[in-house]
């Protein structure tokens, strides 16, 4: 008789593996994690193995015997009176509708009628990619402004990030992030906007990127990336863990189907900074063209 899967134990896979992948989404390792939430490494180790503590199983039984939601049974802030509705709505909802619901909810009228918009071009990717050096050579030859989104939070704040992070955790620099990332869209001038590596992490953020900048992502191999993030003297928040390789690879893997949303790829592996930046001119070159017929701007030679 074949053996029947045991329900239970897959959840709690499933929850170590979703535990495993917004934390790496985040960027932590399971030592930052096991400080700022008070909870020992071990444990945090074993709920990402598929082992956590047999109470969450027992909460899953009551939510189902109850025909509920497990989300339902745990207190996180006062949701909307009509939230339980909505969700399910939403989860019957077709594509169409769901793409209907999300501009009603942004403030946009529907997506056939919303007004075209473009920010600029917009880089994305993990630290040590090449971003900011990348961005800053090609702002300079299509003579745009370059901003740096962390150093923009910074400047905004009065406070560097880590102590943004140290005072207000990443919610509230998560809410810091886009409220710097509206304010420099206020401003309607098109731009090269180097982000940070996990602002992919927060949906409605990176859906404003997507949405307003012509998006790249630029790549490169784990071991530049670490190559170059321990010449740039930043390991945050990897520092003192000896596992950092590991980590960033976990990082990447997690973040690799967010980072592919971007409209273009620029693999940076291997090449010197100047075939790196002429390959990323290669490849704004036909937008900022098209870009420039289509909302007036200053035609730009790349």
């Amino acid at each position: 008789m074949t053996e029947q899967p045991d329900p239970e134990a897959g959840f709690l896979e499933q929850l170590g593996q979703r535990v495993r992948t917004m934390r790496a989404l985040r960027g932590m390792s399971r030592k930052v994690l096991a400080k700022v939430s008070g909870i020992s490494e071990r444990y945090i180790a074993q709920l990402e193995s598929g082992k956590g503590n047999v109470s969450i199983v027992l909460l899953r039984r009551v939510s189902q015997a109850m025909g509920a939601h497990l989300e339902d049974l745990i207190p996180d802030s006062e949701p909307a009176p009509d939230w339980p509705v909505i969700r399910d709505l939403l989860r019957r909802a077709t594509p169409a509708q769901i793409a209907q619901a999300k501009d009603a909810l942004a403030g946009h009228g529907p997506s056939a009628h919303r007004a075209p918009t473009f920010a600029g071009i917009a880089l994305i990717g993990l630290r040590g990619a090449g971003k900011s050096t990348l961005g800053r050579i090609l702002a300079r030859k299509i003579g745009w402004s370059f901003v740096e989104l962390n150093k923009e939070i910074e400047s905004q704040n009065g406070l560097s990030v880590a102590e943004i992070i140290a005072l207000y955790g990443q919610e509230g620099f998560r809410r810091m992030e886009q409220a710097a990332l509206k304010q420099l869209l206020s401003r309607k001038e098109p731009m090269v906007l180097a982000t940070g590596g996990g602002i992919v992490s927060e949906p409605l953020t990176f859906d404003l990127i997507l949405s307003s900048f012509y998006t790249i992502w630029i790549k490169a191999d784990p071991e530049e990336h670490m190559m170059r993030v321990r010449k740039q003297g930043d390991l945050r928040p990897m520092a003192d863990d000896r596992s950092a390789m590991a980590e960033l690879r976990n990082i990447l893997i997690s973040r690799e189907p967010l980072y592919s949303r971007a409209a273009a790829v620029v693999d940076t592996a291997g090449l010197s900074v100047d075939a790196a930046a002429t390959r990323l001119a290669d490849e704004v070159r036909p937008v900022l063209q098209n870009e420039a017929r289509s909302f007036g701007l200053r035609s730009v030679a790349v």
